[in-house]
């Protein structure tokens, strides 16, 4: 049984200022509640969303409203975070993949099917609840539900992730993050034999209007990405590729493959329901590189893919 130590704490929103949006022809006559919900930048949950609404942390044009409320265009969206919620961290003996580790940071292999940080009412077995538990001191930038996390990977995502200890780290990781200067390479397997060689999918991507838990390539409320491309090997009706984030967008490598018609092998939202079969997307992040936060040399390390994705690609190969 994993040894838990339980942590009490109040969870600070690092982003307390108030967040004002001015309503476009898109988002006419939606729901104030989807509405936020898709324009906030962070994932937040629609109950969420609702719970400041009933809280009247949301107005629009001055004037508090209901969840129902129905947008118009011109229409002015303010919502002031509330200042704090409680929360319960635990600090879990779950064994890690330590790549690399100093007083600065740490890089860790993560398995596919782990949780980065926990969110409200999932508080446990995450990456950040075996982080305390291995490093006891980690940065607070992203309060207490997220600390020492600098970016994310998805949950059936494997690979490096790096995690900063202090916060004169996590500002200085977060930056070269910001400025595109980290090298993030990643290990795919998609659907269709890629004719060309090498690529470039430059396609901004926003939150899809129908459904907010996805994203896709659009041109209005959508952030800039780019994703470079390299193929590896071919297997018949499949492609092995190695891709370079030149942004970081959420889901980007899952949408952009999508987007050229050559989504991921077993991915749950954009694949395809056909083909070999995996519990999650055939996606691994196999190099992550930066400068350290110290001693400003730059380093660079390297994760092998996982066995459930070597075997399928043995499989491939026999056929």
């Amino acid at each position: 049984m994993n040894d838990i130590e339980t942590h009490g704490d109040e969870l600070f929103n690092t982003d307390l200022e108030t967040r004002e949006w001015t309503v476009e022809e898109d988002f006419a006559k939606e729901r104030i509640d989807k509405y936020i919900t898709e324009v906030w930048e962070e994932e937040v949950s629609r109950s969420q969303v609702q719970l400041w609404i009933t809280g009247e942390h949301v107005k629009v044009n001055g004037n508090t409203v209901k969840a129902n409320y129905k947008l118009s265009v011109g229409d002015k969206v303010e919502v002031v975070v509330p200042e704090l919620v409680s929360v319960e961290i635990v600090a879990d003996n779950i064994p890690l993949e330590v790549v690399y580790e100093d007083h600065d940071l740490i890089v860790i292999n993560k398995p596919r099917g782990m949780v980065v940080h926990p969110a409200p009412g999932h508080s446990s077995g995450t990456l950040v609840n075996a982080l305390m538990y291995h490093c006891k001191d980690l940065s607070g930038i992203n309060g207490e539900l997220r600390p020492g996390i600098v970016h994310r990977i998805d949950k059936d995502t494997s690979g490096l992730i790096m995690a900063a200890k202090n916060d004169k780290a996590h500002a200085s990781l977060a930056a070269q993050l910001k400025e595109h200067t980290v090298t993030r390479r990643y290990i795919a397997l998609v659907h269709g034999s890629i004719s060309h060689d090498q690529g470039t999918v430059d396609a901004p991507i926003g939150r899809d209007t129908v459904d907010r838990k996805m994203y896709t390539v659009k041109e209005k409320n959508s952030k800039h990405a780019v994703t470079h491309f390299t193929v590896k090997e071919r297997l018949g009706d499949y492609t092995l590729l190695e891709l370079q984030l030149e942004t970081g967008r959420t889901h980007q490598i899952r949408v952009h493959m999508k987007f050229i018609g050559h989504p991921l092998v077993g991915d749950p939202i954009y694949g395809r329901n056909k083909g070999v079969k995996l519990k999650g997307q055939a996606l691994h992040a196999a190099v992550l590189g930066f400068i350290h936060p110290s001693s400003g040399e730059y380093m660079e390390f390297s994760a092998g893919i996982p066995e459930e994705l070597e075997e399928l690609l043995a499989s491939l190969r026999s056929r």
